[in-house]
């Protein structure tokens, strides 16, 4: 099914026609920007070449950057976390419709907390002693993996606030993250399966000189996401090139592709669809559950119907979510 799907879709390749409209390609400042283009231009060449499109790729600071990008039409395309991607569908009128693949195959990654390897800390609930001992590193707020699960599966769920508990708290990306605790800067900090294994390769010392101690449940592969409203003939040349690449071609060809996409640590991308993201719009609503039960400035009246307002929001995302088919 899904090579008939390819298939068909490089017929889109044979598109005529010239475009005014440069595309934006929005990328999520995940750790350096040099890194970064280094692993992404070739994509993005490749993309250019085949779709006859100029592409052009966005950096910025923060997440919240490639966010307001797209909002303002800055940014055409853009390569999110879920979380990201999730604040650009709800305010930069996006659209999720492709996901990444991990190239070992995994329907996803997972979230970490990391400490020195030499470090006395051995457990998530060691980094919880909260006597303001320690400082820690957390991710951008607009990150998945760094901000949003370990704020929910670790500071919500145990009723820990982070500014009460450590000494500092800084907001860094993956890799700066990785390197202060790597350098002793921060005793402990968020990060992803992702990005370690990438440090494995960009900055081997450094990732030798790292301990997991805590892992979240699966997270969902990241998503690709395009403005609404981006003409319709750009978008089917795009999502052409991306559901064919390294799939369709000669041999040297997808083998090329499968290089660059290996240089992400991907494998070929597969469709997806906004729905990709109620899995994070239940973790952002269980997060909020928790922190009204927990603060005790709200009376019960306005608990109660802050509660009830939430879990009928959980109650509509669970019933759409039910209805998704399995990839």
């Amino acid at each position: 099914m899904f090579k008939k799907l390819c298939t068909a879709l490089a017929l889109g390749l044979g598109l005529s026609g010239a475009y005014a409209q440069d595309i934006n390609f929005g990328i999520i400042s995940t750790e350096a920007t040099q890194n970064l283009k280094a692993d992404w231009q070739p994509l993005l060449d490749d993309m250019a070449k085949q779709t006859g499109l100029k592409i052009r790729a966005f950096f910025a600071p923060d997440y919240a950057g490639i966010i307001e990008g797209m909002r303002f039409n800055k940014v055409q395309v853009a390569w999110y976390g879920n979380k990201s991607a999730m604040e650009a569908v709800d305010r930069a009128n996006g659209e999720v419709f492709a996901q990444s693949v991990d190239f070992q195959g995994n329907q996803g990654y997972w979230s970490h907390v990391v400490v020195h390897v030499d470090s006395p800390i051995a457990s998530i609930d060691d980094v919880l002693k909260c006597d303001k001992s320690i400082d820690f590193g957390i991710g951008d707020p607009n990150s998945t993996s760094g901000f949003l699960v370990p704020t929910t599966y670790i500071f919500a769920a145990k009723n820990v606030d982070p500014k009460e508990c450590f000494k500092t708290v800084r907001n860094a990306s993956h890799e700066a993250n990785a390197m202060a605790v790597a350098n002793k800067q921060v005793a402990a900090a968020t990060n992803n399966s992702e990005n370690l294994r990438r440090l494995e390769v960009t900055a081997p010392e450094a990732h030798k000189k790292l301990k997991v101690v805590w892992t979240s449940p699966l997270i969902p592969s990241d998503p690709l996401v395009w403005r609404k409203d981006l003409d319709p003939a750009l978008k089917s040349k795009l999502y052409t090139f991306i559901m064919t690449y390294g799939r369709l071609g000669t041999s040297e060809e997808i083998a090329a592709a499968r290089k660059v996409l290996a240089g992400l640590q991907w494998a070929p991308f597969r469709p997806s669809s906004d729905a990709q993201l109620y899995p994070i719009r239940q973790l952002e609503l269980n997060k909020q559950i928790l922190k009204i039960k927990s603060d005790a400035k709200l009376g019960d009246a306005e608990k109660a119907t802050q509660l009830t307002s939430l879990q009928k929001e959980v109650e509509k995302i669970n019933t759409l979510a039910e209805k998704v088919p399995s990839m």
